[in-house]
């Protein structure tokens, strides 16, 4: 079976765990603070503070706003849960615009008309490896005076215009283990401002600065050593491994080209995608549908993945949810019933990448 994902790591992330077991510094520590400086200068902000999660990347991003009871989000239906929660943590309420079939993000036209007096903050999500349309919501943001917190969880190293994802406002990455860039468990929120970096330290650490001298409410949002163990020998292959997975990307985009009812991702003009994931869309005329499209891709030993088959809202628990505003979303409720992602990860070979290709052709014309 070809995986839709692959973890695997080398003797140079062995040595460096080896080298943290021994240190007996085990817990945040030398290591993280070198996580975060090389994490940052892979994103192109000031500063990175490194969390135990994405979603306490996000959690960590929406407390250090001191949102108020009635203060809204607004952000896409099509996204994890993590996105939701997260601002559900916050005290706030969520509201959703509509995407884009192109990006998969936040249309802007669309999140405009839903911008209202009691918006705070915009958080786009910048999915699958590509960034949002950051040269319109940057503007939005600016005119209407909202916050950005950007929901970059798969999109480290992804740019807009030469600009890294994550430093547009408050960037909010997962190292989760199926991420680009893992350490097993693991987020970092980037940001240029150093003042809100020093909250957000603050925050992580129970609210203290000092032992015992505590300056807020906070809480153990801390990432240990041995996290930022496995990650910091893949900072420098990191760009490396991207470029492999735009090469096993270009060429299931020519393998996959001519076949009818498949709609394919691409990389937008001014965007650098880091093709997390390679998501193709069945066409409404499609001879078949994605389910049966993932079954026969499954027995010809191909993996795939649905991210994601519902809209974030349209589940029992937040249909009612007094915090949770779920407008009508056509294009993401469409996009959610026929999307698919196909493996386009670094460890795929040639042989891989050509056996994928036969494998959709074959399903797609039985």
């Amino acid at each position: 079976m070809i995986a839709i994902s692959s973890i695997s790591f080398g003797e140079d992330v062995e040595r460096e765990v080896l080298d943290t077991l021994r240190s007996g510094m085990v817990a945040q520590g030398p290591k993280v603070a070198r996580f975060e400086v090389g994490f940052a200068e892979l994103v192109g902000t000031r500063h990175a503070v490194a969390v135990n999660s994405g979603t306490t990347a996000l959690i960590a991003a929406l407390r250090v706003l001191d949102l108020q009871p009635g203060d809204e989000v607004l952000t896409t239906p099509f996204t994890f849960v993590a996105t939701l929660n997260a601002i559900l943590d916050s005290g706030a309420t969520a509201r959703f615009a509509d995407i884009g079939e192109a990006d998969f993000a936040l249309d802007p036209d669309v999140a405009a008309q839903c911008v209202n007096e009691r918006t705070r903050v915009l958080m786009p999500v910048h999915l699958y490896g590509q960034t949002a349309d950051m040269g319109a919501l940057m503007p939005l943001a600016e005119t209407e005076g909202l916050a950005v917190v950007e929901d970059a969880a798969q999109a480290h190293g992804a740019t807009f215009d030469g600009k890294g994802a994550g430093s547009f406002g408050l960037g909010c990455f997962s190292f989760y283990a199926t991420k680009n860039l893992t350490t097993a468990e693991g987020g970092m929120v980037t940001t240029d401002d150093e003042a809100v970096a020093d909250r957000l330290r603050v925050l992580r650490n129970q609210g203290m600065r000092r032992r015992y001298e505590y300056e807020m409410a906070g809480q153990n949002f801390r990432m240990t050593d041995l996290q930022a163990s496995l990650g910091l020998p893949q900072l420098s292959s990191y760009l490396q491994q991207v470029e492999s997975r735009r090469r096993n990307a270009e060429a299931l985009r020519t393998g996959l080209k001519d076949v009818e009812g498949l709609v394919l991702p691409s990389e937008l003009a001014g965007r650098g995608h880091v093709w997390h994931q390679f998501t193709v869309i069945l066409a409404p005329d499609a001879p078949i549908d994605r389910d049966t499209l993932a079954q026969r891709l499954s027995d010809r030993d191909v993996g795939s993945g649905v991210y994601y088959p519902r809209t974030v809202y349209d589940y029992d628990c937040y249909r009612e949810h007094p915090r949770v505003i779920a407008s009508p979303t056509p294009v993401a409720t469409s996009v959610a019933r026929r999307c698919l992602s196909i493996p386009v990860h670094a460890a795929l070979s040639t042989d891989d990448v050509d056996r994928i290709v036969a494998a959709v052709r074959e399903a797609m014309e039985a």
